[in-house]
């Protein structure tokens, strides 16, 4: 692969991450990835956050191979591919790498492999429209690694004071490591759309003021308890409750997304 195609595959790819957990990165992932294919675009959901992977969960659906078969050398990450068919409601066809809750954490794989598993994920690319990266929390090597491409990084976070901190963080080591990086926010599960917009600028001054760097706005999601309630009945929530807030938030951000040729 000459370096202009591998290029412009890496801006196909969107890591979504967070500085901590309990943010709601796996339901944007899941979200962002099942809306985009409704929307008639292709898409590889890659679940990276192997140790508490739960893509798969989140959607009701059972592959039968998953990232640890790969990474055990039992397949190839191709061959571990598998569609979530949703032709029959209001998505469409989403692929799927799950991952392998409780198989242990990425990080702790060598940096050589960590590194041929991106490359993987940029060759995959050539299929789709958009490879959604749903990786750990944190800054382990995985996410450092992994997130390391031409494509978007989508930083989530909420209005408490420590998912401010951590996604400061975050963005800290992304930013000194690459200044190119596409960084932009999404706040989640914030009771308005001004107190949403309160956590961005309070992020916004603290890189501007350290960093002398201002991500952009993705989005903001305002609480909305449909989510809880779609996730326990193990369905996207643009099939349960298409016209909640959240669902909606979610298509703005999606329509957002660049399609690349």
């Amino acid at each position: 692969m000459t370096e202009k195609p591998r290029k412009l595959l890496e801006r196909k790819l969107i890591t979504v991450a967070s500085g901590k957990g309990g943010v709601g990165k796996t339901w944007l992932s899941v979200t962002l990835a099942h809306t985009l294919a409704s929307m008639g675009r292709k898409v590889l959901l890659f679940d990276g956050d192997l140790g508490l992977a739960n893509v798969d969960i989140q959607l009701g659906f059972m592959p039968e191979r998953d990232l640890g078969d790969v990474i055990a050398g039992k397949y190839t990450m191709k061959e571990v591919i598998s569609t979530y068919d949703d032709t029959g409601s209001t998505g469409g066809q989403l692929d799927i790498i799950a991952g392998k809750s409780g198989s242990g954490s990425l990080g702790n794989l060598a940096r050589e492999r960590l590194m041929q598993i991106r490359s993987e994920l940029i060759e995959l690319a050539k299929d789709y429209d958009h490879v959604v990266l749903d990786l750990a929390a944190g800054v382990d090597a995985s996410v450092n690694i992994l997130s390391y491409h031409k494509g978007l990084v989508l930083v989530v976070l909420t209005a408490d004071p420590t998912s401010l901190t951590d996604a400061y963080a975050f963005i800290k080591l992304t930013h000194m490591r690459d200044p190119n990086t596409n960084i932009q926010i999404v706040v989640n599960n914030v009771p308005s759309k001004q107190e949403g917009k309160k956590a961005f600028e309070a992020l916004q001054k603290a890189c501007q003021g350290f960093l002398k760097f201002s991500p952009a706005l993705a989005g903001i999601i305002k609480n909305d308890s449909k989510v809880v309630e779609s996730i326990r009945a193990q369905t996207p929530i643009l099939n349960r409750h298409p016209q909640s807030d959240a669902a909606t938030s979610a298509k703005e951000l999606a329509e957002k997304m660049p399609q690349f040729e």
